[in-house]
C-alpha cells in the first residue's frame, strides 16, 4: 500500500511552487521517509494530484557527463534536544571545468522504516522538516536540487529541522549532478560525494544562562555546567 505523502515547503505550512516545481508525491518509496509539517494524509494526497499538471519532467533532457564537486561545508549539531529545532546546513562547490547541469543533495535519515507489521505506512519520522531548502523540492524522496551550478560557483542548502524521538541517530548525505543517474558527482579522486552525520539526541531539556560578562544568553547542552 502506498506509504504517506509530503509536501516541500517554502515557507512554514506553505506548499512550494512556481515554474518546473513538480508536486512532491512519497508513494511506495523507500518507506515514506522525509516527513514534513506540510505532510499530508493519503485523503489529501488525491486533491494535491488533482492539482498537479502536466509539464516537463525534471530529469528530462539531462545531460550526461561526470563533474567534479566539492563539499566545502556540512554542519548538523552532534548533540540535540527533542522538540529543539536544529538547522543542517550543506556547502557545495562546483570544483570542475563544466557546468553541473542540476546540483541534487539527497538525505536519508530523517525517518526510519518500522518493522510493526500491518501498518498501512512504515515510515516513522525522526526529525521533522520545519522548513527544507527554499524552491528546491523535487518529485524524488528526500532529494532537493538547486540548478545549474557555475565551475567554482557554490551553493548552500539549509533544512530547518526538529527532533521527536530520542536516542542516537544517522543522516546519510549524497550530492549527485543530476536526478536521473546520467549526470554523475564525485569528488577530485573520482570517489562518491557522501557522507554521514551521526546526532544524540536528548529528552533532557536543554539549559540557558547569562554569562556575567557579556550579558549574552548562552545555551548549555544537556548535562553542560559552567566552566566544564
Amino acid at each position: 500500500m502506498p506509504s504517506a505523502l509530503a509536501v516541500p515547503t517554502g515557507n512554514r505550512g506553505q506548499a512550494a511552487g512556481g515554474p518546473g516545481t513538480l508536486c512532491y508525491v512519497l508513494a511506495a518509496v523507500r518507506g515514506g521517509r522525509g516527513i514534513t509539517r506540510a505532510g499530508t494524509t493519503a485523503a489529501a494526497a488525491a486533491l494535491l494530484l488533482s492539482g498537479c499538471g502536466g509539464g516537463e519532467r525534471q530529469d528530462a533532457n539531462e545531460e550526461s557527463g561526470t563533474y567534479t564537486v566539492d563539499i566545502v561545508r556540512t554542519d548538523f549539531p552532534s548533540a540535540q534536544t527533542l522538540a529543539q529545532e536544529s538547522s543542517f546546513v550543506m556547502t557545495v562547490r562546483n570544483a570542475g571545468a563544466e557546468t553541473i547541469p542540476n546540483l541534487a543533495v539527497t538525505l536519508d535519515g530523517f525517518a526510519r522504516r518500522s518493522d510493526q507489521p500491518g501498518l498501512s505506512d512504515p515510515g516513522r519520522p525522526l526529525w521533522i522538516v520545519d522548513q527544507p531548502p527554499q524552491g528546491a523540492g523535487t518529485a524524488y524522496n528526500d532529494t532537493w536540487t538547486t540548478g545549474s551550478l557555475a565551475p567554482g560557483a557554490r551553493t548552500t542548502l539549509r533544512w530547518r529541522v526538529t527532533p521527536v524521538v530520542a536516542g542516537s541517530h544517522t543522516l546519510e548525505y549524497a550530492v549527485a549532478a543530476g536526478l536521473d543517474g546520467k549526470a554523475r558527482a564525485v569528488l577530485e579522486g573520482g570517489r562518491r560525494p557522501a557522507g554521514k552525520v551521526r546526532v544524540r539526541v536528548s529528552e533532557e531539556p536543554a539549559q540557558a544562562r547569562v554569562d556575567p560578562e557579556s550579558g549574552e544568553v548562552v545555551r548549555e547542552e544537556p548535562g553542560e555546567r559552567p566552566g566544564s
